[in-house]
């Protein structure tokens, strides 16, 4: 019986290919004991557990950016992070900790290493970030979502995926997902998506491109996220949602999408062949950008800037894009060919290296 901990957490992009990954172990391994690493304040605190596995949590100690008290507290707090963890391996007897990044995953790399405990790391992004560098310093099984993340030791296995979404057949599905959501049968579907928190320039263009985008025979999926801030222009053909928990559902109905390009929704829409608009979020270090480079290369996406995803954008590129049905068609083959179904088991397999 092989004892695992699984580290990560705060954002979506950690916790899925955790949960992706737990669920595959699960599956292969019934009497693996699975113990995930996070924190009170993460989303892990509650999809962890909603999942049915236990959650051990590490305190958030981010490093810090400026010199002020949390800077001078840093070294003792985070030390207190590391052997925390530590003592945790010891106690639960852990086999190998896989990390994908975030807060929760550098102590893990650090009490891994000081317990002489095997590591293997999943970098969901095409720009990595400091955690899973540090970690790569320690372990040759280094998986990346995207083939040219400039990690050490990368190797290319994709984006763990949801079991559900790995083995769906949209054309099965199609029927069932248009009446979850109350979308007509006889018309192509545009699916939107910001993200949970929401895109406000998104949202607010395609609610404003809504007459237009229905008057091209298309009907709309909208889902604006929690802090959506836009209002429903409640036209016929035109669904919008706040949150969606069926996200399977929703891709089954798609024929075409817009949304931001956080790393597992990329992953998702070329494993899936969808082709797609991508609107990188305009904060940060930029690594939605590299995350839909890929998929644009090949030509099975579109990328526009935040700034430039407006009422005129759409109506001069997106509408006649939407026009052309042989063109859409040729981009959704182009997505499937840089997508991958079977992450989760390909990061299983690079697991089982590292012990």
């Amino acid at each position: 019986m092989t004892t695992y901990l699984l580290a990560g957490g705060g954002t979506a992009g950690h916790v899925n290919p955790l949960l992706a990954v737990a669920d595959a172990l699960r599956a292969r391994e019934p009497d693996a004991v699975i113990i995930a690493l996070g924190t009170k304040e993460g989303l892990e605190a509650r999809l962890v557990p909603a999942r049915g596995y236990e959650l051990a949590y590490v305190p958030r100690v981010p490093f810090p950016r400026r010199v002020n008290r949390q800077a001078l507290s840093f070294p003792g707090r985070f030390h207190r992070a590391v052997s925390g963890v530590a003592d945790l391996i010891r106690s639960r007897n852990v086999d190998v900790v896989v990390g994908f990044g975030g807060f929760v995953s550098t102590p893990a790399y650090l009490a891994a290493r000081r317990m002489r405990v095997p590591i293997a790391i999943h970098e969901a992004n095409a720009k990595p970030g400091l955690a899973n560098k540090l970690g790569a310093l320690f372990t040759t099984q280094v998986g990346v979502a995207f083939a040219g993340t400039r990690i050490r030791h990368a190797q290319f296995v994709g984006m763990p995926l949801r079991p559900e979404i790995e083995t769906l057949d949209r054309t099965a599905v199609r029927g069932e997902a248009e009446d979850f959501f109350g979308l007509q049968h006889d018309r192509k579907t545009l699916l939107v998506t910001g993200g949970s928190l929401g895109a406000r320039r998104l949202n607010n263009t395609i609610v404003q491109s809504a007459s237009a985008l229905i008057g091209a025979g298309w009907q709309v999926l909208h889902i604006t996220g929690e802090r959506g801030e836009v209002s429903d222009p409640e036209l016929d053909h035109y669904r919008m949602i706040a949150y969606c928990d069926r996200m399977d559902l929703a891709l089954g109905a798609a024929d075409f999408a817009v949304s931001r390009a956080g790393a597992a929704t990329v992953s998702e829409l070329c494993a899936l062949g969808l082709p797609a608009v991508y609107v990188p979020y305009p904060v940060g270090n930029g690594e939605q950008r590299f995350n839909a480079a890929d998929a644009v290369r090949v030509g099975g996406a579109i990328l526009v800037d935040d700034a430039r995803f407006l009422p005129d954008w759409v109506s001069q590129e997106l509408l006649p894009l939407l026009g052309d049905g042989l063109r859409v068609g040729t981009m959704g083959r182009a997505a499937a060919s840089v997508g991958v179904r079977d992450g989760s088991a390909r990061m299983l397999d690079l697991i089982r290296q590292a012990r």
